[in-house]
């Protein structure tokens, strides 16, 4: 400490402490708190570097706020998920007894919220190709049968999940998430129902439904359903969500509590739609004691489906003309290809020539 110069009542100047009027133990007593806040950070610090629970809470201090919400999110995900679903693929009923314990099942009286419309975003002409086939695909193997509403709302859960945090969010992914394995999310895509080939007028009807689907057409009637099952069988996951409404003879449900209402549908469109091979696809099964009952079993050897509307032969392995780009295809006279072909020769065979040389 610098002493501070006083002068006195009779005019003598002395140098005394700041603290010379106050408590002489000041500078000591602050000095020990300021060293005892030293020594219990040090504390802490060394305390959480052998604690994860605490090493986690100090390093939050510095964390990206966005981060850590979009973690907390996906935690809160996972949570509902585990709660709600479960990884067998083995039905809690079947048949009769399903369609009367389904029936058991109350509906909701809260109000159906709809979704908000989904308008396919003019990224590219393969993307647009491929979110329209994917969801054709899934509209008639999952409800070739049904009524349009039933297709719709079949149409309408897929989109349902692009927007929510739980699922991938474009539109082939939805559908084809965990096709390469047993108890994907839509059973066409794993239990071989694809080896079938479609019946071309159903397929058409389908893909008017995605058609409209991906223009902003919503079926309110399922609100912000993101499950479906048919009446004839009762999954285990099912008393847990919430259920909504039957479609002819599929059941519809949404995520309970704040998960099922539409702010959580926030997830934006990602883009670059992707169909999987047909041969990275689960196929049911190699042998028949594999299977679950009335479950596919795969025909080795068979070849995948063909689109109704690619009408080509059989042994075409050409490519497609694009037709949205103007192109006409047609076949040329034969003797005018001939023709041509000769004069392009000729005109080759003239330029390669060898020049003279001098003297030769």
């Amino acid at each position: 400490m610098i002493p501070e110069l006083h002068i006195g009542r009779d005019g003598a100047a002395r140098a005394e402490a700041p603290w010379a009027d106050g408590d002489r133990r000041g500078p000591s007593k602050h000095l020990k708190l300021v060293l005892l806040g030293l020594a219990l950070a040090a504390a802490a610090i060394l305390f959480a570097a052998s604690n994860d629970r605490l090493s986690r809470f100090v390093a939050g201090w510095n964390a990206d706020p966005a981060q850590t919400a979009k973690a907390a999110k996906q935690k809160a995900i996972a949570k509902l998920i585990t709660e709600t679903e479960t990884d067998s693929i083995v039905p809690a009923a079947e048949g009769a007894d399903a369609v009367a314990r389904n029936a058991l099942l109350p509906l909701s009286t809260l109000p159906v919220e709809a979704a908000r419309p989904f308008t396919m975003p003019t990224i590219s002409l393969a993307q647009a190709t491929n979110a329209q086939r994917c969801l054709t695909q899934a509209i008639y193997y999952e409800a070739a049968t049904e009524s349009d509403a039933g297709q719709a709302a079949v149409a309408q859960v897929i989109l349902n999940r692009m927007k929510h945090p739980a699922y991938p969010n474009t539109v082939c992914g939805v559908i084809y998430q965990g096709s390469s394995r047993p108890g994907c999310q839509f059973s066409f895509a794993c239990d071989g129902s694809m080896r079938r080939p479609p019946v071309p007028a159903l397929w058409r009807r389908s893909a008017e439904i995605a058609r409209a689907a991906l223009s902003g057409h919503v079926e309110a009637s399922v609100g912000m359903a993101t499950h479906y099952h048919a009446n004839y069988v009762l999954p285990r996951w099912a008393p847990k969500l919430t259920k909504i409404e039957q479609i002819g003879a599929h059941i519809f449900y949404r995520w309970p509590g704040s998960w099922g209402k539409p702010r959580a549908f926030s997830d934006a469109y990602a883009g670059a739609e992707f169909i999987p091979a047909f041969s990275q696809l689960y196929q049911g099964g190699s042998a028949a004691a594999d299977a679950l009952p009335g479950e596919a079993i795969a025909a080795p050897g068979a070849p995948p489906p063909r689109d109704p509307t690619d009408h080509r032969a059989d042994n075409d392995v050409g490519g497609r003309v694009d037709v949205s780009k103007g192109w006409v295809p047609n076949i040329p006279d034969p003797a005018q290809s001939q023709s041509r072909f000769d004069s392009l020769t000729s005109q080759q065979g003239a330029a390669a020539a060898p020049e003279s040389q001098p003297g030769s």
